[in-house]
């Protein structure tokens, strides 16, 4: 094909045929300009194609992400309401010293009520990868970038609040730490201490004096209040998000 141009050129020259040499060169000019323009068309079509189909892997792999830790924020939103529900009835005793209930009653509302610690731990792997390796431009959706980037602001806020959840839990149980009472009991009468491969003992020390205690009903109040403010003003509108989120993920992948 070039030889073919080559001879029409050299004959046009050979020739004097200027104007006609003119135009035959612009003419070939434009031929590979629009040879060019074809080629960087081919070629964007391609980065796009290449981007739109990382985009839907990223998307993809998000939606799964938040999906999981929308499981893990329910459960944790259960156990954090249930911590509130067992501390309001352990005040309710402090205040009704004359109606308590039996120690293995107590033992048992004081095991599930502070066994377990709270902390929220999303699943977030991917999404780091994006924002530290500067994928985050590739989210086409400006909507859905700023939720990405307002979520991890947000779960650093909700660790903070938890840091003080748990120090409100740690001050509680440092009363069971003293000699006034006995976490062993507690433990025994749960059946804790059979699931550590441990024997109950014969006789327990009594934590009845407990709700006689100013230290333990101002430490229940404080863990009381914590708790109420993890769920209402924390995980609750982090679950909002979090839904926000997966509903602007799902509008965003692309359905076959």
């Amino acid at each position: 094909m070039i030889s073919f141009f080559r001879r029409i050129r050299k004959g046009l020259v050979a020739n004097n045929n200027l104007s006609k040499y003119l135009l035959y060169a612009i003419g070939e000019i434009v031929l590979v300009v629009i040879g060019i323009l074809i080629a960087l068309a081919i070629n964007n079509r391609q980065e796009r194609r290449a981007l739109a189909a990382k985009e839907q892997t990223y998307l993809a792999g998000l939606q799964e992400e938040f999906t999981t830790s929308q499981r893990k924020l329910k459960e944790l939103i259960t156990v954090n309401h249930q911590n509130f529900e067992g501390a309001k009835q352990l005040l309710g005793f402090v205040s009704h010293t004359d109606s308590l209930p039996t120690e293995g009653e107590v033992s048992e509302l004081l095991y599930t009520t502070l066994a377990l610690d709270i902390a929220f731990n999303p699943n977030n792997s991917l999404l780091h990868e994006i924002i530290n390796s500067g994928s985050l431009k590739d989210i086409s959706n400006p909507r859905l970038r700023i939720q990405l980037t307002n979520w991890i602001a947000t779960i650093e806020d909700v660790t903070k609040q938890e840091d003080d959840l748990r120090m409100q839990r740690e001050h509680l149980l440092n009363l069971f730490r003293s000699d006034a009472y006995s976490l062993r009991t507690v433990i025994d009468q749960t059946g804790i201490t059979e699931q550590l491969g441990m024997t109950p003992l014969p006789i327990h020390q009594s934590n009845m004096a407990v709700f006689e205690s100013v230290a333990f009903e101002n430490s229940l109040l404080m863990f009381l209040l914590t708790t109420q403010a993890m769920e209402t003003a924390h995980y609750e509108p982090l679950l909002v998000a979090l839904e926000e989120i997966l509903v602007t993920i799902s509008e965003e992948i692309e359905t076959e």
